[in-house]
């Protein structure tokens, strides 16, 4: 997959969490708050800005953190992947 513009195929990364509470309670996974951390997989070419190119800030290989509620999930050769538009981006992880 090739993104468009200025968007962001990412791949959400798990996060670590233990399934049971400390009171001893497992949640259940559809409980569970969705991460918002992912790993950029590929970026589009960037968008125009008064008729000049401007390439994204993200590149392949970052690690992001996006909004809650934030792109389209897609899943291809059962691969779940998320696609973002870089104003979806919150920040960099370094």
């Amino acid at each position: 997959m090739r993104p468009l513009g200025d968007r962001v195929i990412a791949r959400v990364l798990e996060s670590d969490e233990a399934k049971k509470t400390p009171g001893g309670i497992y949640v259940p996974d559809t409980a569970k708050e969705k991460p918002q951390e992912a790993e950029v997989m590929a970026v589009g070419t960037g968008k125009y800005i008064e008729g000049k190119l401007v390439p994204l800030d993200v590149k392949t290989g970052d690690r992001i953190v996006f909004g809650k509620y934030s792109g389209a999930e897609v899943t291809v050769d059962d691969e779940e992947y998320l696609i973002l538009k870089e104003s979806d981006i919150l920040a960099i992880v370094e």
